[in-house]
């Protein structure tokens, strides 16, 4: 009887799914056409006598990233709240943050109704991330650790595990209020209005090529600056691990709004995406760890009753460290450092197009 339930209740949700693909693509659909009409989309009409088309501007392209990441975000709903798989709450806390990054980048071109600003969106994003990372300790402990334990450390943190899972009921709870009160139904009308009618700068009728090294050179410079890279692998302990965590943090601004602009630059900037996917990945590691040991250190009182746990949780640890002191120093190299701020000049569709007025300054002969 239960199987039934469950299995009706999983083909409902594909049908849901299946509705919501549809219902998304009229959505974008919808929305770029009244974002074309409302910024007068150079792309909306052919270009004349052999000219070439206007490049997309800055309001159009904010507006496409806005949707894209709100759809992320409001398609979870129902899955987060039918609680059957941990992905779709990955999904919802994942697109609250990229959508946070979005109006930053673009807040010089956008103007966002109150009810739908940043500080709203962190609220949604630290209620979703309560819960996310119970499951990911979870998943953790018992996946990665538990089944390398003797017994006797076995039954400890199965206690352990037990108390996650309670405390997990609580946090799924304030999800589920926060999913299902006025103001997030505010948050989502406000989104739907405003990208029907997008209110927008003088700024967003730029092209957006013209403007993007500005873009993103401000994020990029707070993760050059970061206090964290003065922090060597031996000098890596408990009592700076938040200064580590908080470049991770600055890795990830740094990824999601470098991954909105991947399509204008060339394979070497996707290649440095990545390579700052994978910094994000090894911090986030040693993260895990030190929240980890602060947990067990809140549950059992005693970690040294562990000592099998302890040795596993320092394997992690080293593997999580063994390529800091490499990606450190090449961070901190000047040229590599000039070399990121030069690449953020030379947008693809630009990087070879030169104002005639800039060849004639030019001197007459180059080797």
């Amino acid at each position: 009887m239960k199987r039934a339930k469950k299995q009706e209740k999983k083909a409902e949700l594909q049908n849901e799914s299946q509705s919501e693909a549809k219902a998304k693509a009229q959505t974008q659909s919808k929305a770029r056409g009244k974002t074309q009409s409302k910024t007068r989309s150079p792309q909306s009409k052919p270009a004349k006598n052999g000219a070439e088309p206007r490049s997309t501007t800055v309001g159009e392209f904010a507006c496409q990233v806005i949707a894209e990441q709100f759809e992320r975000i409001t398609k979870q709903t129902k899955r987060v709240l039918a609680d059957q798989d941990p992905e779709p709450l990955h999904q919802m806390r994942v697109g609250s943050r990229r959508l946070r990054t979005a109006l930053q980048v673009f807040e010089s071109a956008i103007e966002i109704p109150k009810v739908a600003n940043a500080r709203r969106l962190r609220d949604l994003a630290r209620t979703l991330g309560e819960l996310r990372d119970l499951d990911v300790q979870m998943a953790s402990l018992g996946e990665s650790y538990l089944p390398n334990l003797n017994g006797k450390e076995q039954k400890r943190l199965g206690d352990v595990l037990d108390s996650l899972g309670r405390q997990r009921i609580e946090a799924f709870k304030q999800v589920e209020s926060a999913l299902t009160k006025k103001q997030y139904q505010q948050l989502r009308n406000a989104y739907k209005t405003w990208l029907e009618q997008p209110q927008l700068t003088n700024l967003s009728q730029l092209p957006l090529t013209s403007v993007l090294p500005d873009l993103l050179s401000p994020l990029l410079s707070e993760l050059l600056l970061h206090p964290g890279w003065f922090i060597s692998i031996d000098d890596v302990s408990e009592e700076n691990s938040e200064v580590l965590h908080d470049l991770r943090k600055a890795c990830k601004h740094v990824r999601y709004q470098a991954e909105f602009f991947v399509s204008f630059y060339g394979d070497e900037f996707g290649d440095w995406v990545k390579e700052i996917k994978q910094l994000q990945d090894d911090l986030g590691l040693l993260q895990d760890t030190q929240v980890l040991k602060d947990l067990l250190s809140r549950e059992l009182g005693d970690r040294s009753k562990m000592p099998g746990l302890n040795a596993l949780i320092r394997q992690e640890q080293k593997a999580s460290l063994s390529k800091w002191e490499e990606v450190r120093q090449k961070y901190l190299d000047t040229g590599f450092r000039y070399h990121l701020h030069e690449r953020l000049l030379q947008p693809a569709d630009r990087a070879t197009k030169v104002h005639p007025e800039l060849i004639e300054r030019q001197p007459a002969e180059q080797n």
